[in-house]
């Protein structure tokens, strides 16, 4: 993995931020990673997903009864909800497309994980997220991604790649990057 100094982070203004978010596309290791932050940054954890699968069921049972948009609908309220909450937050990979959230990250630290599609084939092996039931999951999984590449990077202040490497090594990383004060790993003080 590049260190997060080589990363090219967008460089904003931010409001001092309440959460340390996590984005990027399905399998990159969000609520893995998320949780370890937040215990290492001794603040609470939220996942946007497994809040709403705990007020009105599994995400498949969401999808395939109530539809995709319903499901966005819910998401947009747990992204809401926990980035009022505070601390570490991780969104599913697809929170990122309502404009609401993307202008609300913007008052937040967001860190975009990534993964190639190598390697988040053996994670998404017999998943059973919505929007990967085809015969090819990876190719939908890239298909997806490059839907939703520009938003990523729209949102991000900065990126981790958690293909290779122990995922300690980025959580170390993002932990670092929270605590130095920045919005950017090009040095930008928060403001």
């Amino acid at each position: 993995m590049a260190s997060p100094a080589e990363h090219a982070p967008v460089p904003v203004a931010r409001e001092a931020a309440s959460a340390v978010v996590l984005i990027g596309p399905m399998g990159a290791g969000k609520t893995s990673i998320g949780r370890r932050v937040a215990k290492a940054l001794a603040l609470p954890f939220t996942d946007t997903d497994v809040a709403v699968a705990r007020e009105h069921g599994p995400l498949e049972t969401v999808f395939a009864t109530l539809g995709e948009r319903r499901f966005r609908e819910l998401e947009r309220e747990a992204v809401r909800a926990a980035l009022a909450t505070g601390g570490v937050v991780s969104l599913g990979g697809g929170a990122v497309l309502d404009p609401h959230t993307r202008a609300d990250l913007e008052r937040h630290r967001v860190v975009l994980l990534t993964v190639t599609p190598e390697v988040v084939a053996g994670r998404i092996r017999g998943s059973s997220r919505p929007l990967l039931q085809t015969e090819d999951p990876v190719e939908r999984w890239t298909a997806i991604l490059d839907e939703r590449r520009l938003l990523y990077d729209e949102v991000a202040d900065i990126e981790f790649d958690t293909s290779t490497g122990p995922l300690q090594d980025v959580v170390e990383g993002i932990v670092e990057w929270v605590r130095s004060g920045t919005t950017s790993m090009t040095g930008e003080e928060e403001t």
